[in-house]
C-alpha cells in the first residue's frame, strides 16, 4: 500500500481526493495537512496535522491541491525530507517556481496545472495544429466557477505555451490577456488568453485557430472534479517509482 498525504485537504478538491484515495485498493490515506477545519469524515488512523514536517514524514507520496504559499512550505519541508510530490496548485511566483525546481533535484516531482487525461492529449494536439496552421490566429478562452482566484487559469496558460512552442514563439512576448478600447488590429503572432468566471463551472477550455473563411476549435470540458483527483492519484502511483526530476501528467500516462 502506498501511503498518501494530501495538502489542501479542506479545499474544494480535498473531499474528492480523500474519497478517491479511500476507494483505491493500492492506496492508504495516511495523513492530511489541515490549516483550519476538516469537515470530511476520515478513518481514525489518519494523521491530521498542521505541522508540515510531521505531514511529510508520514507519507510515501504527497498530492498537493492547495495554494502557492502552502506549496512553498511543502517544498521547504521536502528539501529536508525528500518525498515524491504531485503538485496541481497554480499561480506560483517566480521564486516558488524556482523552489519547485530545486525540489526536483532531490525528489521526483510531477507538476501539471491540470491532472486530466483529456487536457494532456489536448496540449499535444494544440502544439501540432499550431505548427501546421501558422497563418491562423490563436485565441484561447477558459471558463471556471466563481470561486477560482487566479486568472487566466494555469491550464489555459499551459495550452498557450504549447501553442507558442508549435510556432517557435516566446509566449511572454506574444500573450494578450485582455482587450479594451482602441487597441488597433490584431498582430500576426498574438496569442490571446481570456478568462470567464461564473456559477459552478468545473472547467472549460477552448483553443481556436481562426483564418479567413474557416476556423478550427479544440476544446475540453470537465464535468466533475473527480476527473482531476483520480488523475492526480493515478500520477502519484506512477511517481513513487520514478527517479528524481520534474515530470508532467503527460509523462505519467505515456504521451
Amino acid at each position: 500500500m502506498i501511503k498518501v498525504g494530501i495538502l489542501g485537504s479542506t479545499g474544494r478538491m480535498g473531499a474528492h481526493l480523500i474519497k478517491n484515495t479511500l476507494e483505491d485498493e493500492e492506496l492508504e490515506l495516511a495523513t492530511l495537512h489541515v490549516y483550519d477545519e476538516l469537515k470530511t469524515t476520515v478513518p481514525e488512523n489518519v494523521l491530521i496535522t498542521n505541522d508540515m514536517d510531521k505531514f511529510v514524514e508520514n507519507a510515501d507520496v504527497i498530492v498537493d491541491f492547495s495554494a502557492p504559499v502552502a506549496t512553498e512550505a511543502l517544498c521547504e519541508a521536502i528539501l529536508k525530507n525528500p518525498k515524491p510530490i504531485v503538485v496541481a496548485t497554480t499561480g506560483f511566483t517566480p521564486h516558488q517556481q524556482n523552489l519547485l525546481s530545486e525540489v526536483a533535484k532531490v525528489a521526483p516531482v510531477l507538476y501539471s496545472s491540470n491532472m486530466s487525461v483529456g487536457i494532456a492529449l489536448l496540449k499535444q494536439l494544440v502544439r501540432d495544429v499550431s505548427s501546421k496552421l501558422k497563418d491562423f490566429d490563436i485565441e484561447i478562452v477558459e471558463m471556471h466557477h466563481r470561486h477560482k482566484v487566479d486568472a487566466p487559469s494555469g491550464t489555459a496558460l499551459t495550452l498557450a505555451e504549447f501553442a507558442a512552442e508549435g510556432r517557435g514563439l516566446d509566449l511572454d512576448k506574444v500573450r494578450v490577456s485582455g482587450r479594451d478600447g482602441q487597441i488597433g488590429a490584431r498582430s500576426k503572432d498574438e496569442i490571446a488568453v481570456m478568462a470567464l468566471r461564473g456559477g459552478d463551472i468545473v472547467g472549460r477550455h477552448t483553443v481556436g485557430f481562426y483564418n479567413d473563411g474557416e476556423y478550427i476549435e479544440l476544446g475540453h470540458t470537465a464535468t466533475s472534479r473527480e476527473t482531476f483527483s483520480k488523475g492526480a492519484l493515478r500520477a502519484a502511483k506512477w511517481l513513487v517509482n520514478q527517479d528524481n526530476g520534474m515530470y508532467s501528467i503527460n509523462d505519467a500516462i505515456g504521451l
